[in-house]
């Protein structure tokens, strides 16, 4: 059974991903990338690579932006839903989003508060969820 399995693995053949798709697991906006990057595909190995050694372009992308949405998102402590009602719906960089949270306005302080509340909210059902689990395991 073994000797079939090692056989199966020889032939694997290399997976491999679009840019944009890399980019979303780079955590980085792909117009931003190099041509070569947006233009190729990317393989797991050097997807691989990529995170582990960063190039200098791939740390300056992290470090400065622009952004896209969920690191932007994240940056602020909002959903990407609450950027869009916010009226942020373009890629940020790391300079507008820390203007941002200088200037404060409404609507940031209205999101953060209500992801707050979201983020309370998993807490209370997690220990909830767990309780009950306890719970059945008596029974």
């Amino acid at each position: 059974m073994v000797d079939t399995l090692d056989g199966m693995t020889s032939h694997q053949t290399t997976q491999t991903m679009k840019p944009a798709t890399a980019a979303k697991k780079l955590g980085v906006y792909l117009e931003a990338t190099p041509a070569e990057f947006q233009e190729g595909v990317v393989s797991r190995a050097e997807l691989n690579a990529l995170q582990s050694d960063p190039p200098e372009w791939l740390q300056e992308l992290r470090r400065n932006g622009p952004h896209p949405r969920p690191v932007v998102a994240s940056k602020l402590g909002v959903s990407i839903a609450g950027l869009a009602r916010g009226g942020v719906t373009e890629p940020l960089t790391t300079e507008q989003i820390d203007a941002l949270k200088q200037e404060s306005p409404e609507w940031l302080q209205k999101e953060r508060a209500t992801q707050a509340d979201v983020r309370k909210e998993a807490v209370r059902i997690k220990e909830r969820d767990a309780a009950r689990a306890e719970q059945a395991d008596r029974d």
